[in-house]
């Protein structure tokens, strides 16, 4: 078996910019954050990076991912929706174009920024192309008004808000098939990140979205994390709320049933 992995380019990629992001994850590996996948070499073709040999999970290696997630959130970004250091070319992240935010146009709170550039951004796709009708629109608006009034910004995780950062530094697509279970002879911090789409925002919306469609030993992956960097009171109550944009996202390159789950899980919120 070969010692790399090799990614080449599909509709939407951006390789280089896909590098940058790893390369930005990785910087908080030297404070403790979670171990990210090696670049070797970064083309508009062709992405290149050290193969991961996996594991089996186990509860003390989900703490130890955990308390790197942690780290590296805290390592921080420098506005709500910002790109990683290094990022060049088109000005989004993902294959559904989720739009990076330029510093002119930065929200100073998480609720602004949340529902303008998360939550409105993809049910205008889904509006635009019929997937939602004028009741849904209006669901949706009544939660981003909530968000944007403030009702739902909560401090960040203490340790992002000890390092005194405008924003934690997001993997951005933190699905269980992103987070590997690291099988190398020390295994320090437990996982291994692959895959990111990569921004600046708040830290529970990653924990969100590892919990939207399960993870081994969840509970304690969360208890090493909260162990690390305590949560904010109510954070339980929120993870809805920060599932709302994976969600939206699914919505967007799959609709089918996950239509109807954003619909549910929104009405809690509006």
């Amino acid at each position: 078996m070969s010692s790399t992995f090799i990614k080449t380019a599909g509709y939407g990629d951006n390789l280089p910019g896909e590098a940058a992001a790893l390369r930005w994850l990785a910087e908080a590996e030297r404070s403790g954050g979670i171990r990210v996948v090696r670049v070797i070499r970064a083309s508009d073709d062709v992405l290149e990076e050290e193969r991961v040999i996996t594991g089996a999970p186990s509860a003390a290696a989900a703490r130890r991912i955990g308390a790197g997630l942690a780290h590296m959130h805290a390592a921080g970004a420098a506005w709500y929706g910002c790109a990683p250091d290094g990022w060049r070319g088109n000005p989004w992240c993902g294959r559904a174009r989720t739009p990076y935010v330029a510093r002119e146009d930065a929200s100073t709170s998480w609720g602004v920024f949340f529902a303008e550039h998360r939550i409105m951004n993809y049910v205008k796709t889904l509006v635009d192309r019929g997937d939602f009708d004028a009741r849904e629109q209006r669901l949706f608006e009544s939660v981003a008004a909530r968000l944007a009034s403030g009702e739902f910004d909560a401090p960040q995780p203490a340790l992002v808000c000890e390092a005194d950062v405008p924003c934690a530094r997001l993997h951005g697509d933190l699905w269980a098939g992103n987070v590997l279970w690291d099988a190398s002879p020390d295994a320090p911090t437990g996982g291994v990140l692959i895959d990111p789409m990569a921004y600046g925002g708040h830290a529970e919306t990653d924990l969100a979205m590892l919990a939207l469609f399960g993870y081994p030993y969840l509970g304690e992956v969360v208890r090493g994390y909260d162990e690390a960097s305590p949560l904010a009171d109510g954070w339980q109550e929120r993870v809805g709320l920060h599932q709302l944009a994976p969600l939206l996202l699914h919505c967007v390159l799959f609709g089918g049933g996950y239509l109807d789950e954003a619909v549910r899980t929104a009405l809690r919120y509006a």
